[in-house]
């Protein structure tokens, strides 16, 4: 034991020797000045600044409050009644597959819904399916697939996905099972409001944001007289309506004070007058007003603040140090990081299992908003790029990314995060294989 005590604090003085020499290795070796590399820095921070402001707030900050309104207002029997480890399996992949059609989030947006569900109690297999599905299964996306890239692709992307998501979650099951029996037996953390609050309120406020985070980044490029089109014209004014019912339930069913709801309706109502043009400031408002009435709450509108907070503590700075790893490496769309992107599109070319593989591995590790994978993706197949290659893209890049790995890690340990990235990226891969094969 007194060996040990000894021998512990001279490794520990080892270990930060080599760490402080590794960062001073980095720093002298640092190849400040060549164009390519101040290049991708300059485009990992401009990949940080647009994700700061296009979508962090849109999305991000909506996705992080309905995550801790599960946490607190959600029973966990109903997690478990449809996604539980227990459930049928028809109706928890059915109703994990199905979600993807309806929230339109990308790979960084769906990980506090995913870690508010997971942590509520439900299975890793149907968690999984609904963490891919999230990111995946935009009925938007696939038309704007089939629209644009040719109905072809946007079949093969619309089957790939539904069959990845149900697989992706029966292996995770099947390879995790004995963990996951040992966790189905731990007691699930208790839910403020849960018990005293009727089910139907519960699924009248969490729809209730769900539209908001829905209407808010619904893509406005499917603008015309379709069903799709109408929705992209109306969408300010749906998210409107939806945060108007918001306020009307935090004063019938929580009782907040009308004033309350008055000062930040009319702050929200005079940024949106001031500047019609920049609708996030008013949505900004709109977000930081709801931190602040919950905040100053007590009970279990402060239990659904707290929850909410610490979502973000645990996940933001990962998704924003992520993100510029991402941008430095790969760019934004359009522009190039450390990667050059005629050799990446070169390398693509074809439909061979080396192609797919590269093309679903470089997806993974991409970041893409909602939707941008089609244009990115337009542009890489008219530079060479493969159709296998290229439906092995889409079906990795907007399920994974670099900061949703590193969050990703932080929720379910990296053995579990390893086994799900591989599964992502093998089925991506033999997809589009498949797919160019057949084409």
């Amino acid at each position: 034991m007194e060996t040990a005590a000894l021998v512990d604090p001279a490794r520990s003085r080892w270990k930060l020797g080599l760490a402080l020499f590794a960062v001073f290795l980095g720093a002298y070796l640092l190849p400040v000045g060549q164009p390519r590399f101040d290049g991708a820095v300059h485009e990992g921070l401009q990949l940080v600044r647009w994700y700061a402001r296009e979508h962090v707030v849109l999305c991000l900050l909506p996705a992080f409050y309905i995550a801790g309104a599960i946490g607190v207002f959600v029973r966990r029997e109903s997690v478990m009644r449809y996604l539980g480890a227990q459930a049928p399996k028809p109706l928890a992949y059915g109703v994990a597959s199905v979600s993807g059609t309806l929230l339109a989030v990308c790979s960084c947006t769906v990980l506090p819904l995913f870690a508010g569900i997971w942590r509520m109690g439900a299975g890793l297999g149907p968690a999984s399916a609904f963490l891919y599905s999230g990111p995946a299964i935009s009925a938007l996306a696939i038309i704007l697939t089939a629209r644009i890239l040719g109905w072809e692709l946007g079949l093969a992307r619309t089957i790939g996905a539904v069959v990845s998501s149900v697989v992706i979650g029966l292996a995770m099951a099947a390879i995790f099972r004995r963990e996951e029996a040992e966790r189905q037996r731990l007691p699930a953390p208790a839910s403020a409001g849960a018990a005293a609050r009727p089910l139907w309120q519960t699924g009248v406020w969490l729809g209730l944001m769900a539209a908001v985070l829905i209407f808010a980044n619904w893509s406005e490029a499917e603008r015309g007289e379709n069903f799709f089109g109408r929705i992209a014209a109306l969408k300010w004014v749906l998210t409107t309506a939806a945060a108007l019912g918001l306020a009307l339930a935090l004063a019938r069913w929580f009782d907040v004070a009308w004033w309350k709801l008055g000062l930040a309706a009319s702050v929200v109502a005079a940024l949106a007058f001031l500047a019609p043009h920049e609708r996030t400031w008013a949505f900004a408002a709109g977000l930081v007003s709801l931190g602040w009435i919950t905040a100053s709450a007590k009970g279990e509108l402060r239990d659904w603040f707290d929850a909410t907070w610490d979502f973000m503590l645990q996940i933001a700075p990962l998704l924003l140090g992520g993100v510029f790893v991402a941008g430095l490496l790969l760019g934004r769309p359009g522009h190039e990081g450390l990667l050059p992107s005629d050799w990446i599109a070169g390398a693509v070319g074809g439909n061979s299992l080396g192609a797919n593989l590269l093309a679903s591995v470089l997806g993974a590790f991409m970041y893409f908003a909602t939707l941008t994978e089609i244009p990115i993706l337009q542009g890489l197949l008219g530079s060479g790029m493969g159709q296998g290659p290229g439906l092995a893209l889409l079906l990795a890049g907007p399920v994974l990314s670099l900061p949703s790995m590193l969050v990703l890690r932080s929720v379910l340990g990296t053995r579990k995060t390893l086994v799900y990235c591989s599964l992502v990226v093998a089925l991506a891969t033999l997809s589009g294989w498949l797919y160019g094969w057949i084409a």
